[in-house]
C-alpha cells in the first residue's frame, strides 16, 4: 500500500485532505431547493465508492505484501475491525448535524464553529493516544485556530443585527463539532498496536460504519427533520440524475481527503494528532468558500470585515505551527 516516507508527500496529503474537507459542502450548495436529508444518501454512496476504489488501488501497490488491503483486512482483529466501524458510526452522528447546520446557517458558519470545535477535541485526544510533534508548536497552532473560530463568531453576531439568525444552526454547529472530534480516536486506535488496521482498510470498515449508521439515522431525520417539513423517499427516487450525482461527488471528495488524511497519520513522522489538526484547516477553507463564493456575509460593515480578515491571519498561523510540530524538535 501507499504511504509517504518523506514528511514533503506526507504534507501534500494533509493539505490535500484540508481542501477536500474544506470543498466538499459545495456539491450540497449547487443542489438547490434539493433537502440536505436526500443529499446525504448519495453522499454515503459517495464515501463507500471512493473507499473501495482507494483501497483497490493505492491499498494494493504491492498485492502479495502483508500490507495489502485484502490481507491486512483479513488479518485484523475484531477489536481494530469495531473502533474503525465505531469511528464511522460517531462521525455520521456528527456530519449529519454539520450538514443540517450547513443547510440552516451558511458554510461560513457552520465550519469554523463546528469544525473548529472539532479541531480542539480531536487534537488533544489523539495525542493523548499518539504523542507525536512537537507540542508547543501543536497546541499553540490550535490555540491560535481557537482564536480565529472566536472572530468568526463575533463577524457573524455582528451581521446578524441585521440579518436574521438562526441559533439552531449555531447549536447543530456545535453539537457536530463535539462529535467530529470524537470520531477520529477511534480510528487513531485502529491504526496501531498488533493486528491494527492500515489506512486503505480502516477507511473501507470507516465507510461500512457511516452507511450502517445512516440508514435509520438518515430516515429518522427525514421524519423529523430540523427545517421544514417531513419528507419521503420517494421524494429521493424523483431526484433528477444531477442532483444524485452532486451528492455522491461530495462524498468522493470528502472520502478522497479522509484517506489522505489516514494515510498521512499511519507515516511515522507524522502521527494522527498533527495529520487531523492540520486537515481540519478545512475550517478555513469552507470560510473563504462561504465569504468569497456564496457571499454569505454580503451587505457587511467594516467592522465585520475586520473580524473575517483578522480570522484568516490567524488561522493561516495556526495552521503554520501545526505544520511544523512533525519536524522541529
Amino acid at each position: 500500500m501507499f504511504i509517504p516516507q518523506i514528511y514533503a508527500v506526507a504534507l501534500a496529503m494533509m493539505i490535500l485532505s484540508m481542501l477536500c474537507w474544506g470543498s466538499w459542502a459545495n456539491s450540497y450548495k449547487l443542489c438547490k431547493d434539493w433537502r440536505f436529508e436526500l443529499f446525504y444518501w448519495d453522499y454515503v454512496w459517495g464515501i463507500l465508492l471512493i473507499a473501495v476504489l482507494m483501497g483497490l488501488t493505492l491499498g494494493r501497490t504491492d498485492p502479495s505484501s502483508m500490507d495489502s488491503f485484502f490481507q491486512n483486512l483479513g488479518a485484523a482483529d475484531a477489536r481494530h475491525l469495531t473502533y474503525a466501524f465505531l469511528g464511522g458510526v460517531v462521525f455520521n452522528l456528527a456530519n449529519i448535524l454539520i450538514v443540517a447546520a450547513i443547510a440552516i446557517a451558511g458554510l461560513a458558519v457552520a465550519f469554523p464553529v463546528g469544525i473548529g470545535l472539532a479541531l480542539v477535541i480531536g487534537s488533544i485526544l489523539n495525542y493523548l493516544i499518539t504523542p507525536k510533534g512537537n507540542p508547543l508548536l501543536l497546541f499553540g497552532g490550535v490555540a491560535l485556530v481557537c482564536v480565529a473560530i472566536v472572530l468568526d463568531a463575533l463577524a457573524y453576531r455582528k451581521i446578524s443585527l441585521d440579518v436574521k439568525v438562526s441559533r439552531k444552526g449555531i447549536v447543530l454547529s456545535l453539537l457536530g463539532g463535539v462529535g467530529m472530534g470524537l470520531f477520529y480516536p477511534f480510528v487513531a486506535t485502529a491504526i496501531k498496536g498488533e493486528n491494527h488496521l492500515g489506512p486503505y482498510t480502516v477507511a473501507f470498515v470507516f465507510a461500512l460504519g457511516i452507511l450502517v449508521c445512516n440508514i435509520p439515522l438518515n430516515y429518522a431525520v427525514m421524519r423529523r427533520p430540523v427545517s421544514g417539513p417531513p419528507v419521503e423517499m420517494a421524494a429521493y427516487l424523483a431526484g433528477r440524475g444531477s442532483l444524485h450525482l452532486w451528492g455522491v461527488l461530495g462524498g468522493m471528495i470528502w472520502g478522497v481527503g479522509t484517506i489522505s488524511n489516514f494515510a498521512a497519520s499511519y507515516a511515522q513522522m507524522v502521527g494522527p494528532a498533527t495529520s487531523y489538526a492540520l486537515g481540519q484547516g478545512a475550517t478555513m477553507v469552507g470560510a473563504i468558500w462561504g465569504v468569497f463564493v456564496w457571499k454569505e456575509f454580503r451587505g457587511a460593515g467594516p467592522d465585520v470585515k475586520r473580524f473575517l480578515a483578522l480570522m484568516f491571519v490567524f488561522f493561516i498561523v495556526g495552521l503554520t505551527c501545526v505544520a511544523l510540530a512533525p519536524v522541529v524538535k
